[in-house]
């Protein structure tokens, strides 16, 4: 077993979770199994509880563990089928370690972060490597060399490379080198400072991937091997990429850093096929044509928010030759400006998830201008709820239908909590998680864009349809498309007199990879492209 740890410097944000993706989309090319970790130095147990404008979207893994964004990117860029053991957090760490002092295992010794902290930390390494047959492990290291809740991980990764051995073992440093306008030049300091410090706890980087918006020159390769000790060969370029991040992979290959790491760790493997990645890109960077696609959301603001989102729109774009040019919409603009300002001139509306009750009511209005204007419709988990509520509203003639997670009192509650949920009181790993199976019916939209009867799709939710509305709401043309296997729950819905209208209670986003689209996705582009104005 081979380990790759990925450590950063200077500043956050470089891009660490990329760079680890894009090494694993090298090495698997080569012919290579590997798996990716992430560990992070934060307190909390998972992301599941934190707010999107702090963290970004939580990625649902295929066995219900909620986790880091960059997860997201290891699933994207390579083959991997991830589990709750690619992803640590120093709150899984502590809880770990105090339960097994409560139980006694420790015979009453004095419980301390050295050993038995970075003892944690090194079996869920090991365990990861028990339980994947593979030949490479990836971990990311979360947060900056040098902040203090990280220090623990890196005495642990001190502790577990002389344990494996050094040929056994890198380390690879993402760090910034900055461009000072004034002065006209590209500074290795910061980078000098930051391995420093990594040395200064054991930790010897092996090579650096050095993020600049100026390509490194001679000189300043020559520098930063010299005064980090690493060889010339390991002073990787990576600039900002052009035009997506799936050029990443690309660019490292074209800097030798996966035929460093090779040698490094004494890999015997031939050059990786990057053909159909490369088609892929061309695909994005050089459309036939391009459609603008509206997303209504509540976290618009952020960027990594709605992150799987944005990526399976890209993966189907390449799929119809398609650009696709998105128009991010607070809902709450919707709420009080109305929705034809925002929306009369796109080719397609997406709503996605989201918890509370903000912005709901311009989701509401998103969903009742795409069902009124035809235009196509794709609703993500609380995408299809506001579709539901303004189809009873709108249509079945139910004044003020609602959510119970809206409005408790609401006459009509055509979402309703799910049964399981009402004795439910930590809000932690508690919702409806994970991969399950669903059932499509013939004869409908859903079945045409899937092709098939049986799918499984990853879910994040607690309310649900109310099937009590069932039959009421069907009389109109609304069409329930796909249901769990036992027939309580509703997956899909469309409108019968609709072009183009999907609204599922799953995340078909954390399924989606680049030659290998969502079919929801795939479909919703294809049928902006035939609407676009």
């Amino acid at each position: 077993m081979k380990y790759i740890f990925v450590t950063g410097g200077v500043v956050s944000s470089l891009g660490k979770g990329i760079a680890a993706a894009s090494l694993g989309t090298l090495l698997e090319r080569r012919g290579l199994k590997i798996s990716l970790q992430k560990l992070d130095p934060y307190l909390n147990v998972d992301p599941g509880t934190m707010n999107p404008f702090q963290h970004g979207e939580v990625y649902v893994l295929a066995d219900g563990s909620e986790t880091d964004l960059d997860l997201g990117h290891y699933e994207r860029f390579t083959q991997c089928v991830l589990s709750r053991s690619n992803n640590v957090t120093s709150g899984q760490i502590y809880e770990a370690v105090l339960s097994k002092e409560r139980r006694g295992e420790y015979l009453g010794r004095t419980v301390q972060v050295i050993p038995h902290i970075t003892e944690e930390i090194k079996a869920c390494i090991r365990r990861l490597s028990w339980t994947s047959s593979v030949d490479v492990v990836i971990t990311e290291i979360g947060g900056t060399t040098g902040d203090i809740e990280g220090l623990p991980f890196l005495e642990a990764i001190r502790q577990f490379i002389l344990e494996v051995g050094i040929g056994n073992a890198i380390i690879v440093h993402v760090t910034l080198i900055p461009f000072i306008r004034a002065a006209g030049e590209l500074k290795t300091k910061p980078t000098q400072q930051s391995v420093a410090k990594l040395r200064e706890i054991g930790l010897q980087p092996q090579a650096l991937i050095c993020r600049s918006e100026k390509p490194l020159d001679r000189e300043v390769r020559q520098k930063l091997s010299l005064y980090c000790n690493v060889s010339y060969e390991a002073v990787i370029e990576a600039r900002d990429v052009e035009h997506t991040i799936y050029e990443f992979p690309i660019n490292l290959k074209a800097e030798g850093l996966d035929s460093f790491v090779c040698k490094a760790l004494k890999l015997q493997t031939p050059e990786p096929d990057m053909a159909s990645w490369e088609g892929f890109v061309y695909r994005v960077i050089h459309p036939k044509v391009r459609v603008c696609i509206t997303i209504v959301g509540k976290y618009t603001e952020l960027q990594d928010a709605y992150k799987s989102i944005y990526e399976s729109l890209t993966h189907a774009g390449a799929s119809n030759d398609c650009g696709v040019d998105l128009t991010l919409v607070d809902a709450e603009r919707i709420e009080h400006e109305g929705a034809e300002k925002y929306l009369r001139r796109t080719a397609g509306i997406l709503v996605p998830g989201g918890f509370g009750d903000r912005g709901v009511e311009g989701k509401i209005l998103a969903a009742k201008f795409a069902r009124e204007s035809r235009i196509p419709y794709l609703g993500l988990c609380l995408g299809m709820q506001v579709a539901i509520i303004e189809f009873a509203r709108g249509v079945c003639g139910l004044k003020h239908a609602n959510s119970t997670e809206f409005d408790p009192a609401t006459p009509h509650p055509v979402i309703a909590i799910l049964s399981e949920q009402l004795t439910v009181e930590n809000k932690g790993a508690s919702m409806r998680l994970g991969r399950c199976p669903i059932i499509i019916q013939k004869n409908t939209l859903a079945y045409r864009v899937y092709g098939r009867t049986e799918i499984q799709e990853r879910h994040r939710h607690r309310y649900e349809f109310n099937v009590h509305y069932r039959a009421q709401m069907e009389k109109y043309g609304f069409v329930i498309s796909a249901i769990s296997p036992d027939g309580d729950l509703v997956e899909l819905v469309e409108l019968r007199d609709h072009p183009w209208f999907l609204a599922c209670q799953f995340h078909p986003e954390f399924q989606s990879k680049p030659n290998d689209p969502h079919p929801l996705f795939q479909g919703f582009v294809a049928a902006c492209i035939a609407n676009q104005p």
